[in-house]
Parts: structure tokens; C-alpha cells; sequence
């Protein structure tokens, strides 16, 4: 049997320059990339496995230093008695002027460092593996796997870093060709979600969430094989999420009531999570929405308002002003399609919007 834990897309070095979050919490999530990174190589050795897999985007080439590269070097030599195996992916490629280069590598370190499919065999693990490392920013055809020939009853494993898409310019790959190789197991890189595709083929996703388009569970694949048979599982590890919460607002709610809807959100922690909350509904005209976010911010560890509610109109006031115009026409024909209706009454709130922005 062999075990192995299965990481990538870790972007140490990462500046989060276009983030909406401030300078302080971007150097904070920067440190944070890097003690993730020691966790789960600590999580390798204190569950006694054999590999661990890093698949493409260990760190941000443009800001990563000789020291970055030295201190990664080290981290690693850890768990001198565990195999890391890397590949390069786009963010991290490797060219004659790469990192991975510029350094002797502790012996338990394997780098891939051709742009064609390459071998490492372990025959004390009864493993092989293949990969590849990536030159350049962009691969936008992908022959790599035509001349790859699969032979022996070793435990066969493929790193690649790309996207399961036909139209990508990111390595592109076809899930059926994947599944047509005789391989035991397929480590992917470059998609941040999380995904067990297959029962021998997954994205690892990043540890670590980068930003608002990035939520939900974030961790590794934790897999190992026996007599050819594979179990893979999905380990959340991630030390902060980011989370996105829609709160439906209605004209009869007050201040203090949306305050508790605030108060009663129960995904993720609060303390130590990221949260962008949109406002939905109609609100009433004297609640202050930046009052609001001020009142109720120093609860959470981070949160952002999006606000697309639309005020509560007083409709019998603005009818009895504009009787004799498009207003109360507009008021009356949409009260007679019924304001029971909510789409009516979006319409209506959505027609009065604009016409008084007019």
C-alpha cells in the first residue's frame, strides 16, 4: 500500500493586489498562505505517507526571492523520509531563469522539469510517476499524452496542471482521454475548487481561498492505493473561508431587525471568516445602509455590503402628487395588475426608481 497527500495551488508570495479586502489583511492572508503550507507538510509526515504531490502553482514566480525558494527548500526537508513531487504550472513555470533552478534540492524532492511527459520510479514503493512542468505562461494545445506509453503493474500515478476544457488556453484536457489511461491515480492542478471527478481523478483545489470568487470548503486530497485499488478523500484544511450571504429586506423590517438577520448568520465563523453580504428587497427610506454596516462591523473578522435594495415609496403620497401625470399613472395601472404580485411590485418599485431618477 501506498499514501499519499495531494496539494497545489498554493500561490505562496501571492501580493492579493486585487483583492477587496485592505493592505493589513493582505499581508495577514499572505503569511497565512505559507503556515497552511507547513501545516499540510506536517499533516504528511504525521500521517505516515509515502508522497506528497504539490500539482503546479506552489508559488507567484514574479514575487517570489531566492530566500522564498530557500525557505520552501527547507520546510520540505522536513519529511526528508517522504517523497515531494512537483510539477510547474502556469504561475510558477519553469524556464532557464526559474527558482527551481537556482537552488540544490533536498534529496527527498523531485522536480519535473521537462515540457513533455516525464517518469520518476520508486521501486521500493512499487510506484512510477509521471508529470509534467510547465515553460510558459500559456499552453493552449495539449499533445502531451499521445506518445505516453504505459507499461509494467507498478502503481501508476500523472501529475498534470491544466483545465478539463477543450476551448482552454490553460493546458486543456479531455476528461474522456484521462479516463481511457491506465492509471491508478490522476493528481490535477489549476482549478481552485475542490473536485473528486472520478474515483482515480481529482483537482486538489487550494488550501487556502483567495478571494470572493473562491468559497466554500478549501484542503487537499488525501488518497492511498492497495493491490491497485484507490480511496481518495477530500480534507478541508483552510484557516480562514470566504463566505457570500443574500438577505431579503421587506418595507416592514426596521433597523434592529436587520441588525439580527446579521447577527443570525450560521455559515462559517464570523471571527475568522471573510463575509460579503447583498441586500435584497425594499427598505425603508430613513434606514442609512452605511449606518448600518458601522453598527454591526466590528462582529465580524471581515464583511463587505453590497446594497441593491430599493426604498419603500410611499405610493398614496407620490399618487396624490402626481395625479395627472406619468407617475400616477404608472402607480395606478400597476395597483390594478394586483401588488400581491412581487414581481408587480418590482416592477412597480423598479419603474418608480428610474423615473425619479429622471
Amino acid at each position: 500500500m501506498i499514501k499519499f497527500i495531494h496539494t497545489g495551488d498554493i500561490h505562496l508570495g501571492l501580493q492579493f493586489n486585487n483583492v477587496s479586502f485592505d493592505k493589513e489583511k493582505a499581508i495577514v492572508r499572505r503569511r497565512e498562505l505559507w503556515s497552511t503550507f507547513e501545516r499540510i507538510v506536517d499533516y504528511t509526515k504525521e500521517n505516515n505517507a509515502d508522497f506528497l504531490f504539490i500539482a503546479g502553482d506552489l508559488f507567484e514566480e514574479e514575487y517570489f526571492t531566492l530566500a522564498d525558494i530557500n525557505r520552501v527548500n527547507d520546510i520540505l526537508g522536513k519529511i526528508h523520509n517522504i517523497k515531494v513531487i512537483i510539477i510547474a504550472g502556469n504561475h510558477d513555470y519553469l524556464n532557464s531563469r526559474s527558482l527551481y533552478n537556482r537552488i540544490e534540492w533536498n534529496e527527498n524532492i523531485f522536480i519535473f522539469k521537462d515540457n513533455q511527459i516525464e517518469s520518476l520510479e520508486f521501486p521500493e514503493l512499487n510506484t512510477i510517476i509521471y508529470g509534467h512542468s510547465w515553460d510558459r505562461v500559456e499552453i493552449k494545445e495539449n499533445t502531451l499524452l499521445d506518445e505516453l506509453h504505459i507499461e509494467g503493474d507498478m502503481n501508476r500515478i500523472l501529475l498534470l496542471h491544466g483545465d478539463i476544457s477543450n476551448s482552454s488556453n490553460y493546458l486543456p484536457l479531455d476528461l474522456k482521454e484521462l479516463k481511457g489511461l491506465n492509471m491508478d491515480y490522476i493528481g490535477l492542478g489549476h482549478i481552485h475548487k475542490p473536485e473528486i471527478i472520478e474515483k482515480n481523478i481529482a483537482y486538489c483545489g487550494s488550501p487556502e481561498p483567495l478571494d470572493f470568487g473562491e468559497t466554500g470548503e478549501r484542503g487537499f486530497v488525501e488518497g492511498h492505493i492497495s493491490d491497485k485499488d484507490i480511496k481518495i478523500k477530500f480534507v478541508p484544511f483552510s484557516k480562514r473561508k470566504f463566505w457570500y450571504e443574500e438577505i431579503i429586506i421587506n418595507e416592514d423590517m426596521g433597523y434592529q431587525d436587520i441588525i439580527e438577520f446579521f447577527r443570525n448568520i450560521n455559515q462559517g465563523r464570523k471571527d475568522i471568516d471573510f463575509y460579503r453580504i447583498k441586500l435584497e428587497g425594499f427598505i425603508q427610506k430613513e434606514i442609512d445602509v452605511n449606518s448600518l454596516f458601522e453598527t454591526i462591523k466590528d462582529e465580524f473578522y471581515h464583511l463587505e455590503i453590497k446594497d441593491n435594495t430599493i426604498f419603500d415609496y410611499d405610493l398614496e403620497a407620490l399618487e396624490a402628487t402626481y395625479q395627472n401625470n406619468i407617475f400616477g399613472d404608472f402607480i395606478k395601472d400597476m395597483r390594478r395588475k394586483g401588488l400581491d404580485d412581487p414581481i408587480v411590485k418590482d416592477a412597480l418599485y423598479i419603474g418608480l426608481e428610474a423615473l425619479l431618477k429622471e
